[in-house]
């Protein structure tokens, strides 16, 4: 096709180097325009504008259109639905083919099936790639095809898989001659869109090979700063699951691979059982009479729940976006059985305001505090919150930057008292489960 353009979609994988569908792209044999589409029918439902996971994509798409310039390229960028947008590029442009990198969740699976029919009915392919991910979809199942449900199993075979081939980088960026020059196109400035700038400290994509080692022992407690908090940038793809996995090998911790294993092994769950998005993974536990009393909801959800540490992560996430994840497993697990309010609320309150949300990890995670998920910790473990609070914030440092008055008259008094709560969460499941067992509802 003559004069014809490849074009690159830009979606959760922002970055120019190590980007396995820029490099298909860029090795076509066309030139490649850069786009980029602010949806619209994602966009639409953030209720609050001032958000800072939309004010980050902004920022490192300048900083990409930066890169671009240097290259004498700029970034397309639309705001409208994935196939207006598309229209719209192919009235102005002659395409080849599309690239992108592949997504697993529902809607994208659904948004990228509606495009490869519009671009295939025009003569255009559409080409994905996995990125996302170091294994995907069916690469990590069963010696008789099924996918796994259990964690360790898949991991023992994920790491028979795992080479140095597996964290070899894409060396996409060396490839950036094959740009199409296009004259330098600013991006539409954040009202543009229907949102508000504002300043935010996000946490730098630098991966601090000194947390990584000490990793084991220092992620669990919240006061250390023991994690990386690169998770925003794994997210939307500001740094490659390459780069860190390879990370992982040279510094030998198993435990920083596990990690990521673990956020593999919930993206494959959820390819397979795109159902765990709506209901329990595990059917019975959609049997469970939830309590969903909406004043504690809005306690749990304030950081007011008079548990410390239970108030202290939730504080935290909302003033930075950020909570650690011992502590989301802590208030994850006092929300479901302490107040048995479903797991859906509190997956949908940190979806709201987690900087690294993500579906997959995140849906996993709240169905393994309440039980209901694959690999899920049994509906009669129930955190203690004073136990956990020993364990892993024992000098009360955590505690105290985020609840200071928490030895004040002035804060509340436990919404319940925990061993009233533990007999009342086991009543409830068990009966729930023994009734679903009773009728047939086990299993998924």
């Amino acid at each position: 096709m003559k004069n014809a353009f490849s074009v690159f979609w830009f979606r959760r994988d922002l970055r120019l180097d190590d980007n396995t569908g820029l490099h298909e792209a860029l090795s076509s044999g066309h030139k490649v325009l850069c786009v980029f589409i602010f949806d619209k029918n994602i966009l639409s439902k953030i209720e609050d504008k001032k958000d800072a996971r939309v004010l980050f994509i902004h920022n490192r798409l300048n900083l990409l259109n930066e890169e671009l310039k240097k290259h004498d390229s700029s970034l397309l960028v639309l705001h409208t639905t994935p196939l207006e947008g598309w229209k719209k590029i192919i009235k102005e442009y002659n395409i080849a083919a599309v690239y992108a990198n592949r997504d697993y969740e529902p809607y994208a699976l659904e948004r990228d099936n509606s495009i490869q029919e519009y671009l295939s009915a025009k003569g255009i392919e559409f080409n994905t790639f996995k990125d996302h991910v170091l294994f995907e979809k069916d690469e990590i199942v069963k010696d008789d095809g099924n996918p796994y449900t259990v964690f360790t199993p898949y991991k023992n075979k994920y790491l028979k898989s795992f080479s140095a081939d597996s964290v070899k980088a894409v060396p996409s960026k060396l490839l950036l001659k094959k740009l199409q020059p296009v004259a330098f196109r600013p991006l539409p400035g954040l009202k543009e869109i229907g949102f508000k700038d504002f300043d935010f400290p996000f946490p730098t994509s630098i991966v601090n090979k000194d947390i990584v080692k000490k990793y084991k022992y220092q992620r669990d407690f919240p006061a250390i700063n023991g994690t990386s908090r690169l998770s925003i940038h794994l997210r939307f793809g500001t740094v490659s699951i390459r780069k860190l996995a390879s990370v992982a090998v040279k510094e030998k911790s198993e435990t920083w691979l596990n990690e990521l294993i673990w956020r593999d092994f919930y993206q494959m769950i959820l390819w397979h059982f795109p159902h765990v998005a709506h209901k329990a993974f595990k059917s019975a536990y959609d049997k469970i009479p939830w309590r969903n009393n909406e004043k504690e909801f809005a306690k749990w959800c304030e950081g007011n729940t008079g548990y410390p540490i239970v108030d202290a992560g939730m504080r935290e996430l909302n003033a930075t976006g950020f909570m650690h994840n011992r502590v989301r497993m802590v208030t994850a697990s006092f929300l479901t059985k302490h107040l048995l309010i479903d797991w859906r609320w509190g997956e949908a309150y940190f979806a709201k305001k987690l900087l690294d949300f993500d579906l997959a990890s995140n849906n996993g995670g709240w169905q393994w505090a309440s039980g209901s998920g694959c690999d899920a910790a049994p509906y009669f473990r129930i955190f203690n919150p004073s136990e956990q609070t020993r364990k892993f914030d024992p000098e009360l440092k955590y505690i105290r930057k985020w609840v200071p008055e928490f030895e004040d008259f002035s804060y509340p008094q436990p919404i319940v008292e925990h061993k009233f709560a533990r007999e009342r969460c086991l009543f409830i499941y068990k009966k729930a489960l023994n009734g679903a067992s009773a009728s047939g509802l086990v299993g998924v």
